[in-house]
């Protein structure tokens, strides 16, 4: 059975969220919360009409994550099919770098700015944060398809 679009990119994100993720699990370690990863997956629903404010939004963000100390993996636009909807992947150590990360950010001058940018542009409808680890053993896997 195909997958619906839905599927297809849920599958697209998590995937594009392991591959990038700045280190994986240790399975020997036996207190996994000293060395889990952690992915903050942001899906945006944009204004279509506000892409290029949105991608703006999305590139202010590429100078301000990793200063205030997230692993910025990426800002995704609509590029072909659903026209809607963007993704924002960041990975930290842990929830609490995450935390830390959050009080950083409200505090920060510039982060203050891009977010009264989108307020401003209207061109973030609606936001979804999902926190996913990585699966062990599925770390940054090449393909075996002979060339």
């Amino acid at each position: 059975m195909p997958l619906t679009r839905r599927e297809a990119i849920g599958t697209l994100a998590g995937a594009t969220a392991a591959i990038a993720l700045p280190s994986p699990i240790h399975a020997q370690t036996p207190n996994r919360s000293q060395s889990m990863t952690i992915a903050c997956l942001i899906r945006y629903q944009i204004d279509p009409f506000q892409r290029e404010a949105f991608q703006h939004y999305a590139e202010t963000w590429g100078r301000i994550i990793p200063r205030l100390g997230g692993h910025l993996i990426g800002y995704f636009l609509p590029w072909e099919g659903t026209n809607d909807i963007g993704w924002a992947f960041i990975a930290f150590d842990s929830l609490a770098s995450y935390e830390a990360y959050r009080a950083r950010l409200r505090k920060d001058p510039e982060a203050r700015d891009n977010f009264t940018f989108a307020q401003t542009k209207r061109c973030i409808l609606r936001e979804e944060r999902t926190f996913v680890e990585l699966a062990e053993g599925t770390f940054n896997l090449p393909s075996t398809l002979p060339k």
